[in-house]
């Protein structure tokens, strides 16, 4: 359990006076599938104390962390007999009789220097019990991620695992502007609102990758007429190259220290999966075959990576030691696996699977290979796990558009992310990277 150390969050506070919100980012979140399923929760809406409205309805965000998260089945708030604020108020046998079996309560108030005080109570409705109960200071600007730690604290004492609201997101967008088509590389709560820029181009940019702290950004820019790696800290808005040979310059992945990147170069005339220290420059060659080696992804443990080769003569997935030698075939199952990453406990991959011409998020079981199909869309890219590993985060069409969508690891719970404008791609969800100062 790590209720205590929740890894999450001073991160943005710098971050967000560096990075600009889009205001025209609209998003509509679509559960489709298993929101009938889960514990029953009832979260009692918020208490104000303060002039006007709130900024955020921190209990309006928790209610749908945890909705959409396929765990819980919050309960209709028309259905309740009261609605409680503290501790004295609550009346266990209201709530069994509505079949809860957790409840959350709690509070906003407005204190001086333009913070905000939130409370929280989880109780079990069974055992007449208080679970967790913490309090937050926070500015405006971190109410809704003071709202997503909330649901990571009640997630993890009610399934015992890690929960992952409190995180980020990064994609790729494009719009069709007056002046051209415009392309952002942009970050977002897990829940995909609170959108800001972190680059803005008239060229394609690819293949957005978390550093493991969180703090930094690698990905792919056309801004020059050619491929380069650019590595970007959200901090303070520095940027380097870091890979701008002749031919291709892509696919960059972190290693779990976050000393190295892997990459695919062609900077020897073949794609291949390259290696280079951060901090020396120092590049070294992991891979040499003719084949088209690409798309490295590194395992929790650091010691090796997977990455996509048409060695057989379709895409299929590879391991092999961060210290080189023979690459393993990992997939036999169809003739196209492509775009591996690792789930945190480095028992799963999540790749993007063809059956019958359209292209599935699939995991594959690494003890037994097993090949389990998660979606049934057509043209899916890009999976990414959730920190925890509960969750893949993934791009799509709808009606002809790039939207992002979700999907559990076990196929059961899956959820559309709509923005109202423009095209999203090369979803990658971000690492346990801010933390948020609590009192019990």
């Amino acid at each position: 359990m790590r209720l205590k150390q929740l890894c999450f969050f001073l991160l943005l506070v710098t971050c967000n006076l560096l990075l600009a919100p889009d205001g025209r980012a609209v998003l509509t979140i679509e559960i489709t599938q298993g929101a009938e399923t889960g514990l029953p929760i009832a979260v009692v809406p918020f208490r104000w104390e303060g002039p006007g409205k709130p900024p955020q309805v921190v209990s309006d965000i928790i209610e749908a962390d945890l909705a959409r998260s396929g765990r819980f089945a919050p309960l209709a708030r028309k259905d309740f007999f009261s609605t409680p604020h503290e501790d004295r108020d609550v009346v266990f046998k209201d709530w069994r009789l509505l079949k809860a079996e957790a409840l959350v309560i709690g509070g906003v108030k407005a204190v001086a220097g333009g913070k905000f005080q939130v409370q929280f109570r989880l109780y079990g409705v069974f055992k007449e019990a208080q679970l967790a109960g913490f309090r937050y200071t926070v500015g405006a600007d971190m109410l809704r991620a003071a709202a997503h730690q909330i649901s990571d604290v009640i997630y993890e004492k009610l399934t015992g695992e890690a929960g992952a609201f409190n995180t980020r997101i990064a994609y790729i967008t494009r719009e069709d502007a007056r002046a051209g088509v415009v392309y952002k590389l942009q970050v977002a709560d897990a829940d995909g609102y609170g959108a800001q820029t972190v680059v803005r181009s008239p060229e394609p940019l690819l293949s957005p990758a978390w550093s493991p702290d969180g703090g930094r950004l690698a990905y792919v820019s056309f801004e020059d007429k050619r491929a380069k790696v650019y590595v970007q800290n959200l901090g303070d808005g520095k940027r380097e190259t870091l890979a701008e040979f002749k031919g291709i310059n892509g696919a960059p992945a972190w290693s779990p220290d976050g000393k190295r990147l892997a990459l695919a170069l062609s900077k020897d005339g073949n794609p291949e999966i390259y290696l280079v220290r951060l901090d020396t420059r120092e590049l070294r060659r992991l891979t040499h075959d003719p084949a088209i080696d690409t798309e490295p992804a590194w395992a929790p443990d650091g010691r090796s990576l997977v990455f996509t080769s048409d060695r057989p003569g379709q895409p299929q997935i590879y391991r092999m030691s961060a210290d080189g030698g023979e690459a393993r075939r990992l997939t036999f199952e169809g003739d196209y696996n492509a775009r591996a990453s690792y789930s945190a406990d480095g028992k799963l991959l999540a790749l993007v699977s063809r059956h019958e011409g359209r292209y599935h998020v699939a995991t594959l079981r690494l003890e037994d290979k097993a090949l389990q199909t998660l979606t049934d869309t057509a043209l899916d890219e890009s999976p990414s796990f959730a920190p925890n590993g509960r969750m893949i985060l993934y791009a799509t069409e709808v009606r002809g558009r790039g939207v992002l969508a979700s999907v559990s690891a076990d196929g059961r719970v899956r959820q559309l992310l709509k923005f109202e404008e423009g095209d999203v791609r090369e979803p990658a969800w971000s690492p346990y990277n801010r933390e948020l100062q609590y009192k019990e």
